[in-house]
């Protein structure tokens, strides 16, 4: 069989992925579900960023799958599932692209700016509270445009890019440009601190009502999270694809999630099974990171644009586990002995 060929064909000298945490190799049988996935659909989103990964044995496989093969014979025969840490319950997550009402010039509806990265930003600068309250921005042309909602504002930072609807019908598009240097703070985290709400209790659109009916001690809420984040303006090439990712390539609702890069490699297939209320168990491929996105068992589901995936991103807090599918040799170089 060529793919098996193949398979016995790949450097020996390929790197592992870094972990300091606990590792264990599985076989596909161990992956619940496993068997009723769509693998073709996720194979052509794994061959949407498999030329950015390192490595010679990333890039033969790529060149494998560049061959049209069956989606499922190819992941069996070329990867092998690693479990890292899995001592705690994963922790899932969703986002997504948000859009907002804006509009290129300032007017009374539409004074919230939107800033792209100010030149002297270089490691850690202001905090969130600071850059609001200084005016340290303002009047220098760094406005991509303005919006009229100084909450969804914050979320669009959180989420990391976005889609503006103008008055003319026009969408503009922002991806993510840089950040102050501060590592983000949930502000969900601290309403339950606070004890305003229980855990289970949080989510986006909770976060968002409660600023909303609380003005004054809503603002002070956001400035919990001295995190923020600057946009770039994106080109939208076509409407219906999703924004870019860390791997500055298009992302995928329901089959990217962004991860942990110090313990999953970018581009690297991921099989996930989310527990909770409305269960997952897919191969998605990890193309996105985000600040809150910290640790081996941890990841973020993209569910797409607008409200409705909005709604139901912002719901998504899970447990269950995931496991990153790597290359024979590079999976097995994780534990010696295997």
């Amino acid at each position: 069989m060529a793919l098996r060929a193949f398979a016995f064909a790949l450097a020996l000298a390929a790197m592992p992925v870094s972990a300091d945490e606990p590792v264990q190799l599985l076989e596909f049988d161990d992956l619940d579900g496993w068997a009723e996935d769509d693998h073709a659909a996720a194979l052509a989103v794994f061959r949407n960023t498999c030329m950015d990964l390192d490595g010679a044995d990333w890039e033969a496989l790529c060149a494998v799958a560049e061959t049209a093969p069956d989606a499922r014979t190819f992941f069996e025969l070329f990867f092998r599932p690693v479990l890292i840490g899995g001592e705690s319950p994963a922790l899932f997550t969703g986002y997504y692209e948000p859009e907002l009402d804006g509009s290129l010039r300032r007017t009374p509806r539409y004074r919230f700016p939107v800033y792209r990265l100010p030149p002297e930003v270089t490691g850690r600068w202001l905090s969130r509270q600071q850059i609001e309250e200084s005016g340290v921005l303002e009047g220098r042309g760094l406005e991509i445009a303005w919006v009229d909602d100084p909450v969804e504002l914050f979320f669009l930072q959180i989420q990391g890019s976005g889609r503006i609807r103008l008055s003319d019908g026009e969408f503009l598009r922002v991806g993510y440009g840089g950040r102050n240097g501060h590592e983000y703070r949930s502000v969900g985290q601290e309403l339950v601190r606070r004890g305003v709400y229980q855990p289970h209790q949080v989510s986006a659109q909770v976060i968002q009502s409660w600023v909303r009916r609380n003005p004054t001690a809503g603002r002070d809420l956001l400035h919990h999270n001295p995190s923020y984040v600057f946009f770039r303006e994106v080109e939208i090439t076509d409407p219906d694809l999703g924004p870019l990712g860390a791997m500055n390539r298009n992302i995928t609702p329901h089959r990217t999630i962004a991860v942990d890069p110090d313990f999953t490699p970018l581009g690297a297939p991921v099989w996930i099974e989310k527990d909770g209320d409305g269960p997952i168990r897919r191969l998605m491929i990890a193309q996105d990171t985000g600040g809150a996105i910290q640790g081996a068992q941890r990841a973020d589901i993209f569910f797409g644009f607008g409200d409705e995936a909005g709604e139901a991103a912002g719901v998504i807090r899970d447990p269950g586990r995931m496991m990153v599918l790597l290359p024979i040799e590079r999976a097995h170089q994780l534990i010696p002995d295997a």
